[in-house]
């Protein structure tokens, strides 16, 4: 682009690319809070003298989408008495529990299963799996000690003396364990960071789930975060603009959209999507160096798709006290795990029952028409509850995040043999341009605290960037030639580690700083 049409570009210090999770959270801590770096000296100054307000957040959409450690995204949703009370804190993990997001515990233990004959009690094999993921627990443990090379999941399964091979009840309980949480199958999902990522977050945080039921959506909680430094119609967000290309140099950003309309910055902070940046959808000027594009690439994107019905209230076929259904069918993940929604802890006399599948059965979902899908599902439920159980439901519907532009995908998993380094290299800016999402963030890849954490690091990074000078500003460390496995002593703030992830429970917070 030339100089005449960047003079006419809008301009500001930092565009945040995306209002998501990471998004929001790295404008609040550009707005509100001054680097980690030099707190001390700055603290009583925060928040007048050098939060930084000069910042656009560009998006895609119409609309901005107990005991131990509490996981930050609990404290936004967490339901509490005389929330207005409270106040932010600046600790990594302190945010205000304030957006009163209704939500209940989803007991995994309330659980029936079937395979193709109906109901069938196969609840034993549970414990089975159970004890060779804690063999895979503690052979995780000496890969990390003894720097050896990581392996797949299945691998590591296997050699712990699981393999469902044959058997259909046993290959979908491992599908609720491993799938379930990791939308991708145990032989394309790392060992060694399958266990941290879960140890960090289940022993770190808390081992259990809640469902969200809050009419307004789960995402109440962002809008209640941009509330914080956005009015209505603020100028700074720009929805409905998308981005196609990022030109970056030693003097600045350039952020082409298609509509034609430009924005020149002093950095970028980009949160888009491990699926978005492999599409191609959005270039970059110069390409991105080989050490960057290769972590892009190698990481992988899976999807999370949730398949729901809801049938005549007075049909409903299922005993609505239990919350899972578990399918065991001959063709692994298909269609195998149902979640009542009519039940007393979540929507009672709704009639809503929904089913999950992921990355390579969402795949073939999306391609095919929702009648197919719906006819293939009502074939599974009526031989779990009986042919003439099943009545036709009163509606359908599910989202394709797989074919869906601004997400391409639901998010991240870690694949075998890609080290520390290799995930560093995904998280380190390349210059002014920097990254940040639940991919990014090494230990909670996949959950929403991992972008949360990673949008609040940014945040403050580049804040110091702001409030600083450019040649003094920290850059991420990157590496050219990756070795070949992960070692005990890079576990640490430099590589993105901020905790000790390879023990079984309480886990220990690093100092986590803006460099």
């Amino acid at each position: 682009m030339s100089r005449e049409q960047n003079s006419t570009c809008r301009k500001t210090k930092v565009a945040v690319l995306g209002a998501d999770v990471a998004g929001i959270t790295a404008a609040v801590r550009l707005s509100i809070v001054l680097s980690t770096l030099d707190r001390a000296k700055y603290a009583q100054q925060a928040l007048s003298n050098n939060s930084v307000t000069d910042f656009l957040i560009v998006e895609y959409n119409g609309t901005v989408s107990p005991g131990g450690p509490e996981n930050p995204i609990w404290r936004l949703v967490s339901t509490l008495p005389n929330l207005t009370s409270l106040i932010h804190q600046y600790s990594p993990i302190a945010q205000v529990q304030k957006y009163n997001v209704r939500n209940h515990f989803s007991n995994p233990s309330s659980l029936e299963t079937f395979d193709t004959s109906g109901p069938v009690d196969y609840l034993p094999k549970f414990r089975k799996f159970e004890a060779a993921y804690s063999r895979v627990e503690e052979d995780a443990g000496r890969i990390l000690n003894e720097s050896l090379p990581d392996r797949s999941f299945r691998d590591a399964l296997r050699i712990a003396g699981w393999d469902p091979t044959g058997d259909p009840q046993a290959a979908a309980v491992e599908w609720l364990r491993t799938d379930y949480e990791y939308p991708e199958t145990p032989d394309v999902s790392s060992e060694l960071f399958t266990i941290a990522n879960y140890n960090s977050t289940y022993y770190g945080f808390s081992e259990a789930d809640n469902f969200a039921i809050d009419p307004r959506g789960y995402d109440a909680f962002l809008y209640g975060q941009a509330s914080e430094f956005l009015t209505k119609n603020d100028s700074r967000l720009l929805l409905n603009t998308v981005v196609t290309n990022i030109s970056y140099s030693e003097d600045g950003i350039l952020i082409t959209n298609a509509d034609g309309g430009c924005i020149a910055a002093e950095y970028a902070i980009t949160t888009f999507s491990v699926g978005v940046l492999k599409s191609g959808d959005i270039t970059f000027t110069p390409a991105l160096p080989n050490w960057k594009d290769t972590a892009i690439q190698a990481f992988q994107m899976g999807i999370y798709t949730k398949i729901f019905f809801q049938f005549p209230l007075e049909k409903v076929f299922w005993d609505t006290s239990i919350e899972y259904f578990l399918y065991a069918s001959p063709t692994r993940g298909y269609y195998p795990v149902f979640q009542s929604l009519d039940h007393e802890n979540f929507f009672p006399g709704s009639g809503l029952l929904f089913v999950t599948v992921v990355t390579d059965q969402s795949i073939v979902v999306e391609k095919q028409d929702d009648e197919t899908t719906k006819q293939q599902i009502l074939v599974i439920l009526r031989q779990m509850f009986g042919e003439d159980a099943v009545p036709e439901p009163l509606d359908f519907m599910y989202p394709g995040w797989g074919m869906t532009p601004w997400t391409y995908g639901s998010y991240s998993n870690w694949p075998p043999g890609s080290t520390l380094e290799g995930h560093q290299n995904l998280r380190a800016n390349v210059g002014r341009v920097w990254f940040a999402g639940e991919a990014t963030s090494a230990e909670c890849y996949g959950f929403l605290q991992g972008a949360y954490f990673e949008g609040q690091y940014v945040g403050e990074t580049v804040a110091a960037c702001v409030n600083g000078s450019y040649t003094n500003c920290p850059g991420e460390k990157h590496f050219e030639t990756l070795g070949g496995t992960s070692k005990e002593e890079e576990f640490g703030p430099e590589n993105g580690w901020f905790k000790t992830s390879f023990q079984t429970i309480g886990d220990v917070d690093l100092p986590r700083g803006g460099s």
